[in-house]
């Protein structure tokens, strides 16, 4: 399973979903469904405005757990 860790990587930068609106031209409800969904997919593009405003790399924001471990989450 592929964990997105957006909310960590904001958390730890003391921004908000609305401080990434501002800084891109991500749609408002693309970030949201982004940070509170697991499940929803990504596009290339949007991840990659994502790794350049917060200075990170796709693998800071995505993370894979083997499905052994889904359990334990």
């Amino acid at each position: 399973m592929i964990l997105c860790n957006l909310p960590v990587l904001l958390a730890e930068r003391r921004l908000r979903v609305a401080d990434l609106v501002r800084t891109t031209d991500i749609s408002k409800s693309t970030l949201h469904r982004i940070y509170n969904d697991q499940t929803t997919r990504i596009e290339f593009d949007t991840l990659s405005k994502l790794c350049e405003v917060l200075d990170v790399t796709p693998g800071d924001i995505l993370k894979y757990v083997p499905e052994e471990h889904n359990e334990e989450l």
